[in-house]
């Protein structure tokens, strides 16, 4: 068996609501339709990008992969296109570390250790998943050492309502549903957050699990009074406090909160890894299969579990295939509480494929079928490839 071809799709899913544009008021898109939201320096996009992979062997096995690409995701268009595919084809797929090293190697030397090479590679290391799972008949869980669970417990992520009160309504309907986790996305100041966390444990009472997500909004001393604060009131993580390069605030953060300190989205693989581990400069640490590929996730989860720390593996604006690896990949983890569950784009993530992942009651089922378990419908892929995004 050998590659024969590798297929790229860019997409963009028109939103109703730009992604953290509910929250807050924010400055007119670009013409290439990017914003910055105010009070976040990050910049998103009006519509939900991502790039997918389908890749093709010979003898007609076909897998997909799929990276987090909630910006410009042409560029891994083109680094898979011009770059890795003259080397991934005649390649045998089942050869997975090979060609990881292969490609890392090549940028390496040229600084090219994260970022959009990372990404491309993680979706083109999710379809060689897919196809050595298909080739042998086996979901990928078992590929990676075998389920420990056939349902993983997932927090919601993100209260998207403009106003207080809304966003805790909204809180407590998924209670009513059987969420009993829920993670808001604040940093608006820490006075704002506190308010914001408070209002939502009393409506949702001291045994729901909640969270926060500053988005990297705040010092030092501002994370440790917000910490504090959380404490309080009984919550259960901090994530992404402060600058993600900021380990020694990290460090201290850790150790002085008894609120947990959960980060790592932004890291890439086990070397970026290392120095947060070994400095003890988080609680828990959050990879994203989007952005590891599974080979990277399952390095990166048996580092962590070296040093005892968890791993609750962050999910962004995730399609059907991108969310399925990430479950396959949750599934194997020993010391794993939950993992992100992202509502808004569930449905579109189903969207594409022809039979849909299930989430019920705080709880992802793991897909068993062979491979990442799980069949694309390019037709309906095919709708949201190309074009703008009003």
């Amino acid at each position: 068996m050998k590659i024969s071809n590798i297929e790229t799709f860019v997409v963009r899913f028109p939103n109703e609501s730009p992604y953290m544009g509910e929250l807050e008021e924010r400055v007119t898109a670009t013409s290439a339709g990017y914003f910055r939201s105010r009070g976040h320096p990050t910049f998103y996009s009006v519509a939900t990008e991502g790039f997918l992979v389908k890749i093709t062997t010979d003898d007609g096995t076909v897998g997909w992969g799929e990276a987090q690409a909630p910006i410009v995701p042409e560029v891994l268009d083109v680094l898979v296109q011009r770059l890795f595919k003259p080397f991934y084809i005649g390649a045998d797929p089942f050869e997975i570390d090979a060609l990881w090293s292969m490609a890392y190697d090549g940028m390496k030397v040229r600084g090219h250790v994260a970022s959009f090479t990372i990404d491309a590679m993680a979706a083109c290391d999710i379809a060689l998943w897919d196809i050595v799972g298909k080739a042998s008949g086996n979901p990928v869980h078992e590929l990676m050492g075998g389920a420990l669970r056939d349902k993983v417990r997932c927090y919601v992520s993100g209260l998207d309502r403009p106003t207080i009160a809304e966003r805790a309504e909204l809180a407590v309907d998924w209670v009513n549903k059987g969420y009993g986790a829920i993670k808001m996305a604040l940093g608006f100041g820490v006075e704002a957050d506190l308010d914001n966390l408070r209002v939502v444990r009393e409506a949702v009472g001291a045994d729901v699990v909640l969270m926060n997500d500053a988005h990297w909004h705040y010092s030092v001393d501002e994370a440790m009074r917000l910490g504090q604060g959380m404490e309080g009131m009984g919550c259960y993580f901090l994530e992404a406090p402060i600058e993600p390069e900021d380990l020694d605030g990290l460090t201290t953060l850790t150790r002085d909160l008894q609120v947990d300190i959960a980060m790592g989205e932004e890291r890439r693989t086990q070397r970026q890894f290392i120095d947060v581990l070994e400095r003890g400069a988080a609680n828990i640490i959050q990879p994203d299969v989007g952005r590891t590929g599974l080979s990277g996730f399952r390095k990166i989860a048996a580092l962590a579990e070296t040093y005892g720390v968890p791993v609750i593996p962050h999910l962004g604006p995730a399609l059907g295939v991108y969310l399925a690896a990430s479950i396959h990949a949750a599934a194997c983890i020993p010391d794993l509480p939950f993992m992100e569950f992202q509502p808004s784009i569930f449905d579109k993530a189903n969207s594409i494929l022809k039979s849909p992942i299930h989430c019920s009651a705080g709880h992802l089922t793991v897909p068993t079928g062979p491979g990442l378990g799980i069949e694309v419908d390019e037709a309906a892929l095919a709708e949201y490839c190309g074009g703008d995004t009003d």
